[in-house]
């Protein structure tokens, strides 16, 4: 059964059409990862399926009563009474806002952070204040059976809503989202931009909407928060829209994705590995159907022509014509791949009032082009010369600025042609280490040394070494004396095409100043790379192909970024800043993770949230306890398990041995399984007893 269902939704804006065709379907259990390029319209759709906004065209079906959450990129200062949250019933064509409302921010502009999550259970506290009533009505010697049983029926119905619980829901949600208790009684108006759109989405998850839409929530997270979403919205019970640029978390969270372009979205199963290994053969089945379908359609037009003068079969000359006719117009609407869809003419939404001249179908048809590809910048990184085998060495350092002591390094090693990734929270010194090793601030103690014969490259993370009045093709002049013939054409690779080149800086979105830079890094021949969140503001085809350089560079890199996916595929060392020290594992992000789980892991004891205790002495909620019982033992055995092979995993993944740590950790994920799969009996055994 579907939530939402859209077809043939289009936005215009005057002549732009900023895309069209779009035609989908959210069933309950869809997990969705919403991508394509940067303009595309993701944050435009979103908007339209949350009835923030009306399509040009088209019409969208929600199933009645169902309630839908949205959150947007950045958070709303605007107040209101709700939270994203809206009830629908059947809409069609354009939407009145009043129905769809989506409100997208706070309750009371006055309320703190946690008072804020307390109004989402307004209702249950209302429950709560009159169960307590009737306690005290019953502790006073009112006690009727007609009081019993309202009683009885209240706080059955109170439970079944969660009214034990929501405080327990607050406070995990708060904190998995990195809202620790010290933020709990802040005023809304002294958060941050990104705290509000962390609350907000804190607001959302516990409203529990049966479909969750929300665009690019990893903005604002740590990488501890991203794992927990993650968690979460793998056992959302509901379906989830998630548009984002975070390919790991796209992998960690979805089971669909929708990858968009401006005549409509092709659908994959599967998350976003699955969807890269599905795109190319995809690719070339539709260019296979483009080449079949036109030269089906140029014979079709060539009978056409043949047959249209002669009155015994101007008729049916006419009828092809006609069907023809129809075809271009779902082509030019939906693309090539429409006429192997199976969709019938009265589904497209689209009308042919008269056929075309002959000689128009013609020219339509032999016009025809092959879908393209998206462009994708195309560099390579080629080392002006090879450096000396150790590249970087720290002992005993101290990083940070006078008075100031960021993070302590002990023993620190490097070598040619590896890859380094530096991870933290913000604020830890990771930026500031990379400015040690170009020189721009001193080690406050210890030593930090840089091997003999290095070209270093510096891509920085702000791009504030980018000269804001100077267009693009004078910025790369600037830095390499060259042709300008020349340098258009290696600016043409980085996708500064035509005028592009005149831009000035200043008028550059983030992602074009990274590409410029990238562009200008190329050019200088480095042997080792420092590089500072190299993916911000690129798109994932734009990551994608950086990735692949990366990988093809012969050279060393020291990589900072929050692109756990980028990190997973270059890294062979992980430098990791907690508490103020670095401390190195040697092996890939996901190794690194193992190893941080199954060292952290601790036996769980799960408690019963504390409630009145039911006056019923039968055999079935006797019987049910002792299963209870049986089944928290098992609970136990099986916390136990985890532990010890946790501590396995530990010893051997400090052996190094990979076989051994790839059957380990298989052991580990297997029982982990089985301690969430009996956690989950507990839990609903937990709701008869």
């Amino acid at each position: 059964m579907s939530i939402l269902s859209a077809k043939n939704l289009g936005l215009f804006f005057g002549a732009f059409d900023l895309f069209h065709g779009i035609s989908v379907t959210v069933a309950n259990d869809s997990k969705i990862g919403l991508i394509g390029p940067n303009g595309i319209g993701k944050t435009s759709l979103m908007m339209i399926l949350a009835g923030l906004n009306q399509p040009t065209t088209g019409s969208i079906h929600i199933a009645r009563g169902k309630r839908l959450g949205y959150l947007r990129q950045e958070a709303s200062d605007t107040l209101s009474k709700t939270s994203g949250i809206g009830d629908f019933g059947q809409t069609s064509g354009t939407r009145d806002s009043a129905e769809t409302a989506y409100p997208l921010a706070f309750a009371r502009d006055k309320n703190t952070v946690y008072g804020e999550m307390l109004s989402v259970f307004s209702g249950l506290q209302d429950q709560q204040m009159y169960l307590h009533k009737l306690e005290a009505d019953m502790a006073g010697g009112c006690y009727t059976e007609e009081i019993l049983t309202t009683y009885g029926d209240l706080q059955a119905a109170f439970e079944h809503a969660g009214g034990y619980d929501y405080d327990l829901r607050i406070q995990q949600t708060l904190q998995g989202l990195g809202l620790g208790k010290q933020t709990w009684e802040m005023p809304l108006d002294h958060l941050s931009g990104g705290q509000k759109t962390r609350l907000l989405l804190a607001r959302l998850l516990l409203e529990k909407p049966v479909l969750l839409m929300l665009d690019e929530p990893t903005n604002h997270l740590d990488a501890e928060a991203i794992e927990w979403l993650e968690h979460t919205l793998k056992e959302w019970e509901g379906a989830v829209l998630v548009a984002s640029h975070d390919r790991y978390f796209l992998d960690n969270s979805v089971n669909s994705i929708w990858e968009m372009s401006h005549s409509g979205i092709e659908v994959y199963s599967g998350n976003y590995s699955s969807y890269l290994l599905q795109r190319d053969s995809r690719w070339e089945y539709a260019q296979r159907v483009f080449v079949e379908e036109k030269e089906r359609l140029q014979k079709e037009m060539d009978f056409v022509q043949r047959n249209w003068v002669r009155a015994s079969t101007h008729a049916r000359a006419l009828g092809v014509l006609r069907k023809v006719t129809r075809e271009l117009m779902a082509v030019d609407t939906y693309g090539i791949m429409v006429l192997r869809s199976g969709r019938k003419w009265h589904d497209l939404d689209l009308r042919a009032d008269k056929p075309l001249e002959v000689i128009e179908g013609i020219r339509k048809v032999n016009a025809l082009e092959m879908p393209a590809r998206p462009p994708l910048i195309r560099p390579r990184l080629v080392p002006s010369k090879d450096s000396s085998n150790i590249i970087l060495r720290a002992k005993e350092a101290e990083i940070g600025y006078p008075g100031k002591v960021l993070f302590q390094a002990k023993q620190l090693e490097l070598r040619r042609s590896e890859c380094a990734a530096l991870i933290g929270p913000n604020g830890s010194g990771k930026t500031t280490f990379l400015k040690t090793l170009l020189g721009q601030v001193e080690p406050l103690n210890g030593e930090v040394r840089l091997g003999a014969s290095l070209e270093i490259g510096y891509f920085a993370q702000a791009h504030d070494e980018l000269n804001p009045d100077a267009t693009v093709l004078d910025e790369l002049l600037n830095n390499r004396e060259m042709d300008p013939g020349l340098a258009r054409s290696h600016l043409a690779q980085y996708l500064f095409r035509g005028d592009d080149v005149f831009k000035p800086i200043s008028a550059l979105s983030g992602g074009e100043r990274g590409r410029l830079a990238l562009a200008i890094l190329a050019l200088r021949g480095a042997n080792f790379l420092l590089l500072d969140e190299p993916t911000n503001h690129l798109d994932l085809p734009a990551r994608e192909v950086l990735q692949q350089v990366l990988q093809d560079f012969a050279g060393t890199i020291l990589l900072v970024s929050h692109d756990r996916y980028l990190i997973d595929q270059l890294a062979s060392q992980i430098w990791e800043l907690r508490d103020g020290r670095l401390n190195v594992f040697d092996g890939t992000y996901q190794e690194f993770v193992l190893q941080r789980v199954a060292t952290s892991s601790q036996p769980r004891r799960m408690l019963l949230p504390s409630k009145p205790l039911r006056r019923d002495n039968s055999r079935e909620t006797r019987r049910r306890q002792q299963a209870l019982s049986m089944l928290e033992e098992r609970i136990h055995n099986q916390e136990q398990a985890v532990q010890r092979i946790s501590q396995e995993l530990h010893h051997t993944g400090s052996s190094k041995s990979y076989e051994a740590l790839n059957e380990i950790s298989w052991k580990y994920a297997q029982a982990q399984a089985e301690l969430e799969k009996l956690t989950n009996e507990w839990e609903k055994m937990v709701e008869k007893v």
